[in-house]
């Protein structure tokens, strides 16, 4: 299966193509392509295109590097100062102002021909086999398949979290894919057109995967389309391309390319275990079980900015012996359901009635602090 490695981790994983920086991939049978310095193929009809168009135009930038500098080189040899010497009494050329006026003006036209095919195939996202919206949040991307009823978050991976902690004490060189997993990765079928829907809830993203050649901004309050087609199975990474916010670095992408049999057995999976979460939701759990599950959830969805012990950091509060954690418990779950001016995004559109009320219940009881309360989904659902 083809995987990438983190694009920006300075080492020899690191490929420069086109004057950008672009993930390093492993190719069939396990060789790393550490010593690549080329922009890759992808695998995908529209990063073949990309590449396609690269090429020609680094050949063209090399053809005319070497012209110029080559005309430079020999000017600077022919007519430099020498005794003796006097220097010719002319300062223009109709003929080469021609000349170098249309080779320029014939370039450009003929790159305008595979240019503009490139534009009108990358834009084209009608009759797709199926629809994604990918929608971003800070820090984390939300994807619906409107075609089958299924919707979840994609947060960064836990380990990833946990190492990049201020004095986690962990070494990021020994988590795999450092950055670049996911706890929720998109899946697609291969052979398929997908088109996807990019928005965003709060501020622009961009939704970038290099293999895939799609790389498209997510704007609250708009709707841009993109398209792919993965021909071959695998994972395939990237991160949000935008300056975000705070933790920008920290909302990888990562797309599961399977085929249509192993796609199909995924959405049966996702359908019955949306089934089970909301059956859940309507049930009552013993505080251990709130506490464990809001330990999760709390590290994935509220960690990043209050820090995993409750402690704060930066502008963001602590929360450990807090009046938010201490007061009455109907305004802990509205500051939680609404957000709190600029400084706390709202959660209710982010999670459900029981995760909310699980990570409730685990601040109000996890470090030592706190009115020790129990929430259960039910005061919550109340309280929409």
């Amino acid at each position: 299966m083809t995987d990438l490695h983190n694009p920006f981790r300075p080492g020899p994983t690191r490929r420069i193509a086109g004057g950008l920086l672009a993930a390093s991939s492993i190719l069939p049978g396990g060789a790393s392509a550490l010593d690549q310095m080329n922009m890759s193929e992808g695998v995908t009809e529209l990063s073949r295109i990309m590449y396609d168009f690269h090429m020609i135009m680094l050949t063209l930038v090399t053809v005319v590097a070497v012209g110029v500098f080559a005309v430079m080189f020999y000017s600077v040899f022919t007519h430099r100062k020498k005794d003796g010497e006097k220097p010719a009494d002319f300062h223009e050329s109709t003929t080469l102002e021609v000349i170098w006026t249309a080779i320029p003006f014939v370039v450009l036209v003929v790159l305008a021909f595979p240019a503009t095919k490139a534009i009108l195939t990358i834009e084209d996202t009608g009759d797709p086999d199926m629809t994604i919206q990918a929608t971003g949040y800070q820090w984390k991307w939300k994807y619906d398949y409107l075609d089958d009823d299924i919707s979840f978050f994609s947060n960064l991976d836990a380990k990833s979290n946990e190492a990049r902690q201020k004095d986690s004490g962990i070494d990021p060189a020994t988590v795999e894919n450092y950055l670049l997993d996911v706890d929720n990765p998109m899946v697609v079928p291969i052979n398929k057109k997908v088109r996807i829907l990019t928005t965003a809830s709060d501020v622009v993203h961009s939704w970038w995967v290099p293999e895939l050649g799609v790389k498209r901004d997510g704007v609250p309050g708009f709707i841009n389309e993109s398209w792919m087609r993965v021909e071959k199975e695998g994972t395939y990474r990237g991160q949000c391309a935008e300056l975000c916010g705070k933790d920008h670095g920290f909302m990888p992408i990562v797309v599961v390319a399977k085929t249509e049999a192993d796609y199909q057995k995924w959405v049966a999976e996702q359908k019955q275990a949306q089934q089970a979460e909301a059956a859940a939701a309507d049930q009552d759990l013993t505080k251990e079980e709130l506490l464990a599950r809001g330990e999760k959830a709390y590290l994935t969805s509220c960690g990043a900015c209050h820090m995993p012990n409750g402690e704060g950091t930066g502008p963001f509060p602590p929360l450990k012996g807090s009046p938010s954690v201490d007061g009455p418990t109907v305004e802990h779950i509205k500051t939680v359901l609404n957000g709190k001016g600029n400084m706390m995004p709202p959660f209710a559109a982010q999670l459900n009635d029981l995760d909310i009320a699980a990570i409730i219940t685990y601040e109000r009881n996890a470090w030592g602090t706190g009115a020790g309360d129990v929430v259960q989904s039910a005061q919550v659902k109340a309280a929409r």
